[in-house]
């Protein structure tokens, strides 16, 4: 399970509900717990001022991003258009073998949501 740290709990619980399989399990006014459909993954987003997290961590997220891997990155692009959700690179194709979409979820953090590209072998 990863916590993501938010200033803004129900922007953040819409932005990962509606890209993603994820359902709320658990929604208050300091936490939010989403977990996928196949109750494989969960995330945890927190707010970022409450005392449970400690001082020195209560800050924006920076330094590192979330990746999601889906069967169709196009699809989630499609969504978050719709959303008008912060698209910071629009749907490429890599060199390593994926094609990546780059989003700013609504704490700051970058999310990376890539889908293998299919073998022509």
């Amino acid at each position: 399970m990863t916590n993501i740290c938010s200033d803004n709990l129900p922007e953040s619980r819409d932005f990962y509900t509606k890209l993603f399989d994820f359902r709320i399990d658990y929604d208050s006014d300091w936490f939010v717990h989403l977990i996928s459909e196949d109750q494989q993954l969960e995330l945890g987003i927190i707010d970022r001022t409450h005392d449970i997290v400690p001082k020195g961590y209560q800050n924006r997220p920076q330094g590192f991003y979330v990746t999601f891997v889906v069967e169709n990155v196009d699809e989630i692009f499609a969504v978050a258009q719709r959303e008008a959700f912060e698209i910071v690179e629009a749907p490429s194709d890599t060199f390593y073998g994926q094609r990546r979409l780059l989003l700013k979820d609504p704490n700051g953090m970058l999310v990376d949501v890539s889908s293998p590209i299919p073998s022509n072998s």
